[in-house]
């Protein structure tokens, strides 16, 4: 882990997305976070340790779920698929499939492994098995403050972790789909999936893999920035430790009837492109169901 001394930094970006804003002061009391995103072969310590089943491995109770279809109560997890062209890109059913068997050990289905893989990110996590390995390993997630804090390295204003340009003079430095969204990746990067941890430059605090490889669970639910709701935000003044939305504001409008919460995960993915879903930047952020665990979300733990 890194310690990091807290301090006050510019929170969100204007460039963007709509859920980054508006631009805040935030304040953040110092804390340690883990120099990488917890990978496989430190989830399967915690695994061996403490016999966790993840929720991936659980066949979903079509009684939480009204109008399931019976046939879907298998375990398994949300596994990215590629399309074999162009597609529309409001429609993610596209390229997102529930894939059977697909879990952290499994992380492109059934027949796949973490062989190799040993030091990737671990994926198919959903909120409670992060939750659990933190509280495991003597630790808490982080809240969305301190991570974004974490990724900017110190610096005010850059929209990327390093600067202001994606790839300065055509350099990858980070994981991220290059090419065309969902269906050509040209692979610049060198990646088609996750990489392994430390494989592409620190940020300026030594952390590795903030922008880009998976996105990361944050502890804190997820909405709208509330003076971004509004048509005149109030005046900027410094926020101590925010800590978010509450669990309702959190529902997905969409599927308010389930009554799952979202929380807030940062940093991006390798699936993140240019021309589709442009957050793989530290102000960035979406909201993950809790009870979702997909091929592309991991996470990190912090130590306050």
């Amino acid at each position: 882990m890194i310690r990091l001394a807290g301090g006050t930094f510019t929170m969100g970006s204007e460039a963007f997305y709509p859920e980054e804003k508006p631009l805040r002061r935030v304040k953040v009391d110092p804390f340690w976070i883990d120099e990488t995103p917890v990978t496989n072969r430190q989830f399967a310590s915690f695994v061996a340790a403490t016999g966790h089943v993840t929720n991936a491995e659980i066949a979903p109770d079509p009684r939480d779920y009204p109008g399931m279809d019976p046939t879907m109560a298998q375990p398994g997890s949300v596994v990215f698929t590629k399309p074999d062209g162009p597609v529309p890109l409001n429609d993610w059913t596209q390229w997102w499939r529930f894939c059977f068997g697909a879990d952290w050990r499994h992380p492109l289905g059934p027949e796949s492994s973490i062989d190799g893989l040993e030091d990737h990110p671990v994926v198919h996590v959903c909120f409670a098995d992060a939750k659990a390995y933190a509280e495991w390993a003597d630790k808490s997630l982080p809240t969305e403050a301190e991570w974004e804090f974490a990724a900017r390295g110190g610096h005010e204003g850059r929209e990327y972790q390093w600067g202001d340009e994606l790839a300065p003079g055509g350099r990858m430095l980070a994981n991220y789909w290059q090419g065309t969204f969902p269906y050509q990746n040209t692979k610049e990067d060198g990646w088609e999936h996750t990489n392994p941890v430390r494989t592409f430059p620190a940020n300026d605090y030594g952390l590795h893999d903030m922008i880009g490889n998976v996105w990361e669970w944050t502890r804190d639910w997820y909405a709208m920035p509330k003076a971004a709701r509004k048509k005149k935000p109030d005046a900027c003044c410094t926020i101590a430790n925010p800590r978010g939305a509450t669990m309702r504001e959190s529902f997905d409008p969409s599927l308010a009837h389930l009554k799952v919460g979202r929380r807030v995960t940062k940093g991006g993915s390798h699936l993140c492109a240019e021309n589709y879903c442009q957050r793989y930047r530290p102000a960035a952020r979406q909201g993950q169901p809790v009870d979702t665990s997909t091929n592309h979300i991991g996470f990190r733990c912090v130590v306050r």
